[in-house]
């Protein structure tokens, strides 16, 4: 199967993972992860540490990763040869942070954040391309930590530095928080803002919400990762679909951090990319499968709370609305093949690398992951396919032949398959990873 992309993760707080789980969002930020991610200033420390994590998410089937360094320049650096040397397809960005930060743990001023983005930036592009595809795996991406850790002339320097690189893509979050929220548009009041790069009818409807900030900065375009968008408002999902950013959904952590529930389904419908995102330590898990399961209960929780209209309850009002307004995915549980679609494909749009990777089509890279669904793999929570065929059992339900009253022909029983490994797989049932062709991890592999 393809390999996943996980749009958002931080690799320096995997020690911390499972930690804090008492805490929202702001105080989680100062009592647990910033005091470790202040220690990556000792490099060595890095090394050690950022080594142990790449090969975890390696291993947990993930090929396309978005990486959150910390503000220290050098440990990023060795974020960045680790990721290298171990072939995974990454983004590594530097987190650009000069307020709102703990004294320990805050850069000195803008122009030092700059220069230390910029040397990051020179750094990732020199390493050596894919000797046969002469393409880069690994590439930097400008990394606002979030609005509130960046000043108004900081923002504006990384805007301008985006517009002299139009190929460098852009990572930060939005809407996660209610009091984050309240606390960004405090210190961005609208009248404060610039005029934004491009001004039209979404941008001026969308100038005092939190992706309103991004847009007058020119940081919100096509290769623009914006990670939870739990609370985003109407006109910022309009701006967000017209600069064709996308979002990183990171259910685990909204759950563990007490967030929200992003409405995925909604967007979906509306057009805006969609991926996943572990958000480690925020998640507390770095695997993707992880991931799909709280997608899929979000998608519930969704379902659940909203109240339907008159009109909705009416299935034959209600399929002719549907048909009109393609509403799919709102308010409704979110199917396996779209759960898979957002751990790969739709990970793949928001990284804006669908030509390359996210599906097993010919020409593009293959990025792929080798499952095992045996009870060999030694998952007791996958029911081995083997079982299936000594039980007379399908794996997607009912019986494999005449006996139930229905044939399981091959394509449903992929599908079986498919489903248990997402809901009940682990790393034990990923026995390969490739990137690019060449095996990098999984339980079979030995480097």
């Amino acid at each position: 199967m393809p390999g996943f992309i996980d749009t958002h993760t931080h690799a320096p707080q995997m020690p911390n993972i499972g930690s804090g789980q008492q805490y929202e969002l702001l105080d989680w930020l100062a009592e647990v992860t910033f005091p470790m991610e202040a220690r990556f200033a000792d490099v060595n420390f890095a090394q050690q540490v950022y080594g142990s994590v790449v090969r975890r998410i390696i291993d947990c089937g993930t090929t396309t990763c978005c990486y959150y360094g910390t503000l220290h320049l050098d440990a990023t650096k060795k974020l960045a040869d680790i990721v290298y040397a171990r072939g995974q397809r990454a983004f590594v960005g530097k987190c650009n942070m000069v307020r709102n930060s703990p004294e320990y743990y805050i850069e000195p001023s803008t122009e030092a954040s700059l220069t230390a983005t910029r040397e990051l930036i020179s750094y990732i592009r020199a390493l050596p391309l894919n000797p046969r595809t002469r393409e880069p795996l690994v590439r930097p991406i400008l990394t606002p930590r979030f609005a509130l850790s960046c000043t108004h002339e900081l923002l504006s320097s990384l805007g301008s530095l985006a517009r002299a690189n139009l190929g460098l893509a852009i990572q930060t979050h939005v809407s996660e928080n209610a009091s984050e929220i309240a606390f960004t548009k405090r210190s961005f009041p609208a009248a404060s803002l610039p005029a934004p790069p491009v001004q039209d009818a979404e941008g001026a409807a969308a100038r005092e919400t939190y992706a309103g900030v991004y847009d007058a900065f020119g940081l919100l375009r096509g290769n623009t990762v914006l990670a939870h968008a739990v609370h985003l408002e109407n006109s910022e999902v309009e701006l967000i679909k017209a600069r064709g950013a996308g979002i990183s959904h990171c259910p685990t952590s909204n759950f563990n951090l007490r967030s929200g529930c992003a409405k995925v389904g909604m967007l979906l419908d509306r057009g805006v990319k969609v991926g996943l995102g572990t958000d480690v330590s925020g998640g507390f898990s770095p695997s993707i499968l992880r991931t799909v399961q709280d997608a899929s209960v979000c998608s519930k929780v969704v379902a659940f709370q909203h109240q339907p209209s008159k009109d909705e309850l009416d299935p034959d009002v209600s399929a002719q609305n549907d048909a009109q307004t393609q509403h799919r995915f709102a308010n409704r549980q979110l199917p396996v093949a779209t759960l898979l679609h957002l751990a790969t494909l739709g990970g793949a749009q928001v990284c804006n690398l669908a030509a390359r990777v996210g599906s097993l089509a010919p020409g593009k890279a293959f990025d792929a992951l080798v499952v095992s669904v045996r009870s060999d793999a030694g998952n007791p929570a996958v029911w081995g396919a083997e079982l299936d065929a000594a039980l007379g059992v399908g794996a997607s339900g009912g019986e494999t032949g005449m006996k139930g009253g229905r044939v399981r022909t091959a394509t449903q029983e992929l599908e079986g398959m498919l489903e248990r490994f997402l809901f009940c797989g682990d790393d034990r049932n990923i026995r390969r990873v490739y990137v690019q062709g060449r095996l990098i991890g999984g339980k079979e592999f030995e480097g």
